[in-house]
């Protein structure tokens, strides 16, 4: 589990570095207090950029790994071009990694490759994704079969071959989202 509580509120979330995929402004990744988060606080994108081909990403310098599963709590909080939270992993650069996303103005989780910044859907399911509550992610990275978790049910399981080394973990938004993360837990499998 990511420490979160071990934070200082208002600054970058330590053992992470800010990166972006496609146009606009850069992310602002910030520890903030929040109530609800399961140690009162949570990290947070908080830029409102509506650039559409713009993917903020918060990746996490400790873990490089091949097969991995990461689960976290998200809440979508704002957006009027979107409002989604994400996970990514296998990144080796901020244009080529898998993506799943939870999209509270479209009501779906999506997953996607990610090559040379551009997406590629590879599944979906459509279920509510509500704002200002919080879900569960949960993506499992295992040689060429990811399988996706929302609120503690299975939505699918895809094989692909795109990207089949080790790479970074990272939080993902899309746009002006501003969505809060907690209970990130990363954990390295054989």
């Amino acid at each position: 589990m990511i420490p979160i509580d071990k934070m200082t509120v208002g600054t970058m979330p330590a053992d992470f570095e800010s990166a972006r995929t496609g146009q606009g402004g850069p992310a602002q990744w910030v520890v903030v207090d929040d109530a609800t988060a399961t140690a009162s606080r949570a990290i947070e994108q908080s830029s409102t950029d509506r650039t559409d081909n713009r993917f903020p990403l918060a990746i996490y310098q400790p873990v490089n790994t091949k097969n991995v599963e990461v689960t976290l709590r998200f809440k979508p909080i704002a957006g009027r071009v979107d409002r989604a939270g994400g996970i990514a992993v296998r990144l080796t650069s901020p244009d080529d990694y898998y993506l799943v996303r939870a999209n509270a103005l479209e009501d779906n989780v999506r997953f996607y490759r990610i090559v040379k910044g551009r997406r590629q859907q590879l599944a979906t399911a459509n279920v509510k994704v509500a704002s200002n509550q919080w879900h569960t992610l949960g993506l499992r990275a295992e040689n060429d079969r990811f399988t996706v978790t929302f609120d503690g049910k299975t939505l699918h399981s895809t094989n692909d071959r795109t990207f089949t080394g080790a790479g970074r973990v990272a939080l993902w938004t899309k746009s002006d989202s501003v969505t809060r993360f907690d209970q990130i837990s990363i954990q390295v499998l054989p």
